[in-house]
């Protein structure tokens, strides 16, 4: 099924499914203990991230030929990071640039598989991973070089969490639509242009491990997303580099689910 998080025409949030022409057939209950038709047909007013998540765990260069655009080695084991919660945005809502970020620009894209865990997971083997994923749906890891490097002393986190800085959507899919996460072209579209262009294929550590080597001794509650890595095609890896500028338009795709599209725009301070 292809669910959609939606705000209708009286200002309430819900799920439905079936989303065409402005409109979606209600969903009633719990993302996570069950949905059930109710076989009303109501306008979409705003499409919102199919969830907002308990966790999000991010991987770094999950990418054979991105580690190799980076100069860097194959990873043994799984990077990890974490991205705020906070920073999940909606579908269609801007990315701002916050001016620490901009002088000089330095804000990245970064299109991914993004995992949607179901149930609580603890020490899952590699095998029945699979088993504990809700869906999947689209992600645009953004992220601040500068603040990924330097200014966050080596620390990722600040750098990927501003802010706005993880759009999710448009919908989630389940697993009996989307049973095999590891052959998916997903694409970055920047202004018309393709940036990114690849297939999961390419993982290095696919979505099963990442799964089973999280969950070592570390719980993932229900509603905990994965962001699973991004191929090749960064900003920052190209000559001249390109980063995110205000006026942009970002279309992130992943063959199955759909495209995530996000204008760009400067974060105003308040004063």
């Amino acid at each position: 099924m292809h669910i959609l998080r939606f705000i209708d025409e009286k200002g309430q949030a819900g799920y439905g499914h079936n989303y065409s022409e402005g409109k979606a057939l209600r969903l009633a209950g719990d993302l996570f203990s069950g949905l059930e038709e109710t076989g009303q047909n109501v306008k979409v007013k705003k499409i919102l991230a199919p969830l907002m998540p308990s966790a999000i765990l991010a991987i770094g260069l999950n990418y054979h030929q991105h580690a190799e655009e980076t100069g860097s080695k194959i990873p043994k084991y799984p990077v990890l990071f974490m991205k705020n919660i906070g920073s999940v945005t909606n579908p269609g809502d801007p990315i701002l640039l916050h001016p620490s970020c901009m002088a000089p620009p330095e804000v990245d894209y970064e299109v991914e598989l993004a995992v949607v865990i179901g149930k609580t997971a603890k020490d899952v083997s590699v095998a029945e991973a699979l088993d504990y994923v809700l869906g999947y749906t689209v992600a645009n890891d953004v992220s601040a070089r500068r603040w990924q490097g330097g200014r966050g002393s080596g620390q990722w986190v600040h750098g990927k969490s501003f802010d706005t800085f993880c759009p999710l959507g448009p919908e989630l899919v389940t697993t009996d639509e989307l049973s095999d996460p590891q052959n998916l072209r997903l694409t970055c579209v920047l202004n018309g242009q393709v940036m990114q262009d690849a297939n999961t294929s390419d993982m290095i550590f696919p979505v099963a491990e990442l799964i089973s080597f999280l969950s070592t001794g570390t719980t993932l509650l229900a509603g905990t997303v994965i962001l699973t890595g991004t191929p090749s095609g960064v900003g920052f890896t190209r000559k001249p580099p390109v980063f995110l500028m205000p006026g942009d338009t970002v279309d992130m795709t992943v063959e199955g689910i759909g495209t995530l599209n996000n204008p760009v725009e400067l974060y105003k301070l308040e004063t």
